[in-house]
């Protein structure tokens, strides 16, 4: 971990470094039922869409650093919680640049979600991994996440 700081702005003319982060959604093992190259797609398309049209209650931020180079990248959604009804923060996306991994990127902008949570009267920060991206979930954990609920899939045959 460095003493670097970072700033957490909201993304502008960002579109090619988000998108040029969106395979590290898939750099671990994924369920056999997945193909990497269709979860990239997938989240490409989901991510140019919110980038394009900038729907309510998606909010994409981008972390730069001293140099003002970005870094990494998160993207929150306000919304409802099913069991209650309050407003929650769900962290769609994050990814922090393969070259600056391990140096506080992930934890700063996992603060940013809270404190922008917090802004937002939301009761839960939100968030989904898979289960084989062991570095994510560790971090996650680490700033004291922990299992909600358990999605489970079958594919239909």
């Amino acid at each position: 971990m460095s003493d670097a700081t970072y700033l957490i702005r909201l993304a502008e003319d960002d579109d090619d470094f988000i998108l040029g982060l969106v395979p590290r959604f898939v750099d671990f093992t994924l369920p056999p039922w997945r193909r990497r190259h269709e979860c990239i797609e997938g989240i490409r398309k989901d991510l140019s869409r919110h980038l394009d049209e900038q729907p309510a209650n998606s909010f994409l931020f981008v972390a730069e650093d001293d140099d003002g180079e970005p870094v990494g990248f998160i993207h929150l959604q306000k919304t409802q919680d099913y069991f209650t009804g309050r407003s929650n923060c769900h962290i769609s996306d994050v990814a922090v640049a393969a070259q600056h991994e391990g140096r506080g990127v992930g934890r700063v902008l996992l603060e940013h979600a809270e404190s922008w949570a917090r802004e937002h009267r939301c009761q839960l920060v939100t968030l989904a991994v898979f289960p084989g991206n062991e570095r994510a979930r560790a971090v996650y954990e680490s700033a004291g996440y922990a299992v909600d609920l358990l999605r489970l899939a079958k594919p239909v045959r």
